[in-house]
């Protein structure tokens, strides 16, 4: 039976609940509107069929979040994601868009409860936040330009099968729910993942197959074949495959694209209209054109500024123009002047690239900045190397510990992704000082995360898999001015040279940029010019920063962040050829400084794996391992369990403390010497202690007494050795048959010396 309720909108916009139709006890409010609703659930669903009907999605929506401006569902497998989408009606004071993404993994997806003290969900990890700026990227370049009304989706983890990969479903929701929803945005946009195995693209892989698979990157796309956002790594792809991946990636996305459509056409909501919050009339803009455009002009063809002197030429005229509009106008509408000279000096900047083919810092458009690199700088550390190109400066050192520091993923990472654990991983860090700012320090930020994230799956293919220690990388911008992530690539492939590491090749990044014309009335694409290596001022006011990271041979990881509605396939195909053409140029100046691991320096850590036998194991870990403890407290070396024959390895961080350590294995295991027992020998063995068990023997001085268990005391079961009449320092003959090969302990045994006849005697007498 369908439950009514009785609600009126008060002119506060708060709603108040009336039940049993009763009346209003603030009677001084006014009534505008009274309505009923009764409950529906009626769920609509599209089936979208993928990679030749292999794999369906299905998206649905109409069930569940109706309070949302647009909520949608999508499912594969048994992985479900449900994204809401809500904006304010009424404009914050952002000059940008002030959007929201937040993607939360729930234990209770997963089947599982937190493991932390309070056994629910507290900040979000580092696999939410990265799969929050995948989201935030292919949705964010679709919404109208000046929309500044706050807005936030929330992408709900419902279910995981383990099977299917939730962060590709929640893009597509996400750009469901908005599409479904009255919220101006020009979408939809669908993404699909893309692996490569045996030379074949496989769409939306599995969890298990995109651990045999070369590639593993995500592609989002508009409608006509038009890329939005790529991001991914691989294992050293070669470029036509990488080519061939998105061109395939890109064509089924279209079918997702279609199934929105058709369920927009059903339950989409009108599109709510906007007002254009700053106004800027054609005369102030024109008057701001002709004080601006020559002298904008003349700072942006200065091959002689830097970042700094640019930034600030630019921010001084700003200021003057200001200064002068005030003295001649009165009433001056300062927030649409400012925004009028940020339009022209974008405007002024691009169309100085079309014009000259030469950029603000007088390369030609497929030129590198200048590249010097250093290494070995600090001789404490086990590697360490300083990248600069241009005014970009990173400073990467290398760490190396025991595999037991290895990174420790959170439980519910460890479902859906199936990594356990890393023994490599990279540390971003961009403290203000690197663009001359001030700011917090601290917790790491979104940016940062992201960025570290690109550059460590950047390196981690050439990483050994066997390497038998724990790599943290750590890359340190001091100097930024465009593409910091890509150059911690190649500080961090130098400083892992410089520790010995045996990297399988060196990796380089470039950021590849690009500039466009667009016709006013169709926004087509006219014109366009591709930028290599990227400034900051060209990340800023272009329409692209696409990151491509990758040995000589192939390309390890990709990022395009595109701030258009969307990219030719062409665009795309010739930036990456672009990208290949650099990467290769700067591997060349990179190794002119190292090209291969740097061999003998003293200060790496070394392991070494010991033989301790098996019936001397508990004495060398000690009561509680406090042997194992010692050794560490007095030398720094670790004790590990070794993966071979269950035994142990040492860490140590130098050669000096190895040595001491192995001084103290040996007076821990040093023993009075052992007589050369011979198996099936029969020795004279003397009784030390008795226990319910058996009874304790030594078979000659010195010894530790072994057990000689109450099943090999006699021939006859008894229940405790003192109904046989042995006691505490009586001798008995016993026979040796070597030791277990799991405990180590002795294998003796007394029975086996017994008659037949001798035990009638004993037990008659």
């Amino acid at each position: 039976m369908a439950s009514l309720i009785n609600f009126r909108l008060i002119s506060n916009n708060k709603i108040r609940f009336i039940q049993n139709h009763g009346r209003c006890r603030n009677k001084s409010k006014l009534f505008i509107q009274s309505r009923k609703f009764s409950i529906n659930w009626q769920e609509s669903k599209v089936q979208i069929p993928l990679e030749n009907e292999k794999k369906n999605l299905t998206l649905s929506t109409g069930k569940l979040a109706k309070f949302a401006d647009g909520c949608a569902i999508v499912t594969a497998g048994d992985t479900s994601v449900m994204v809401t989408s809500v904006s304010k009606t009424y404009a914050s004071s952002n000059s940008f868009l002030p959007l929201i993404v937040d993607y939360r993994q729930k234990a209770a997806a997963a089947g599982r409860i937190p493991t932390n003290f309070l056994r629910r969900e507290l900040a979000p990890t580092e696999s939410e936040i990265l799969t929050s700026r995948l989201i935030d990227r292919s949705i964010r370049p679709l919404f109208p330009e000046g929309y500044a009304y706050d807005t936030q989706v929330m992408c709900n983890i419902l279910a995981i099968d383990g099977i299917n990969e939730a962060d590709v479903l929640a893009i597509n929701a996400a750009s469901a729910s908005l599409a479904l929803s009255d919220i101006p945005w020009n979408g939809p946009v669908a993404a699909v993942r893309v692996g490569f195995i045996d030379n074949e693209v496989l769409i939306n892989p599995t969890r298990y197959e995109i651990q045999k698979s070369n590639l593993n990157l995500i592609v989002t796309a508009a409608n006509h074949n038009l890329i939005v956002m790529l991001d991914g790594s691989a294992d050293i792809i070669l470029e036509q495959d990488l080519k061939k991946a998105i061109k395939i990636a890109t064509k089924e996305c279209q079918k997702i694209i279609v199934g929105i459509e058709n369920l927009c056409k059903k339950h989409g909501k009108p599109k709510r209209e906007v007002e254009n919050l700053i106004n800027i009339p054609d005369e102030l803009k024109k008057t701001v054109r002709d004080l601006t455009e020559i002298k904008l002009r003349d700072i942006f063809t200065d091959i002689n500024h830097d970042k700094l002197s640019r930034d600030n030429a630019v921010n001084n005229l700003r200021n003057q123009i200001v200064d002068t509009m005030k003295q001649g106008v009165d009433n001056l509408d300062l927030p649409a002047v400012v925004e009028a000279f940020n339009i022209i000096t974008k405007e002024t900047f691009r169309s100085l690239v079309f014009e000259n083919d030469i950029r603000c810092d007088g390369r030609r458009l497929d030129q590198l900045r200048d590249i010097k690199c250093e290494v070995d700088l600090f001789k404490p550390l086990h590697g360490s190397a300083l990248f600069q190109r241009g005014q970009t400066q990173v400073l990467c050192s290398v760490t190396l510990d025991s595999i037991d520091s290895a990174l420790k993923m959170d439980t519910i990472s460890m479902l859906t992704t199936g990594l356990k654990e890393k023994n490599f991983f990279l540390h971003y860090e961009f403290p203000p000082y690197a663009t001359k700012e001030t700011g917090r320090t601290g917790a790491v930020g979104r940016r940062e995360m992201g960025h570290g994230a690109l550059a460590e799956r950047g390196l981690r293919p050439v990483i050994p898999q066997d390497y038998p220690f724990t790599i943290r990388l750590t890359s340190e911008v001091l100097e930024s001015n465009g593409s910091s992530s890509m150059a911690s690539v190649c500080g961090g492939s130098l400083a892992l040279f410089d520790a010995g590491v045996p990297i399988s090749a060196p990796v380089a990044g470039v950021a590849i940029g690009l500039i466009t014309k667009f016709d006013s009335d169709t926004r087509e694409i006219t014109d366009y010019k591709i930028l290599t290596d990227l400034l900051g001022i060209e990340d800023y006011l272009g329409d692209m920063d696409f990151k491509i990271a990758g040995t000589k041979k192939g390309i390890t990881a990709v990022q395009a962040d595109i701030k258009v509605p969307g990219l030719p396939l062409k665009i795309i195909m010739e930036s990456i050829s672009r990208a290949i053409t650099a990467k290769s140029e700067i591997i060349q100046k990179m190794n002119s400084t190292i090209a291969a691991p740097r061999m003998g320096k003293s200060n790496l850590p070394i392991t070494q794996d010991i033989d301790v036998p098996a019936h001397l194991r508990g004495k060398f870990i000690g009561i509680n391992g406090s042997n194992i403890k010692k050794i560490y407290l007095e030398t720094g070396v670790s004790v590990l369990t070794s993966t071979q024959d269950n035994n142990f390895s040492l860490f140590a961080p130098n050669n000096t403390a190895m040595s001491e350590a192995k001084e103290m294995i040996d007076s821990i295991l040093k023993e009075e010497k052992i007589p050369n027992l011979e198996f099936g020998g029969i020795y004279t063995a003397k009784v030390v202690e008795i226990k319910e068990k058996g009874v304790m023997v030594t078979l000659y001085p010195n010894m530790v007494p072994t057990l000689l268990h109450i099943s090999q005391l006699d021939q006859r079961q008894v229940l405790h050795p003192s109904v046989l009449g042995i006691e505490v320092g009586q001798e008995i003959q016993v026979k040796y048959f070597g030791r277990d090969p799991v405990s180590g302990s002795m294998r003796l045994s007394r029975k086996v010396l017994q008659t037949t006849s001798s035990v009638i005697r004993n037990y008659t007498s």
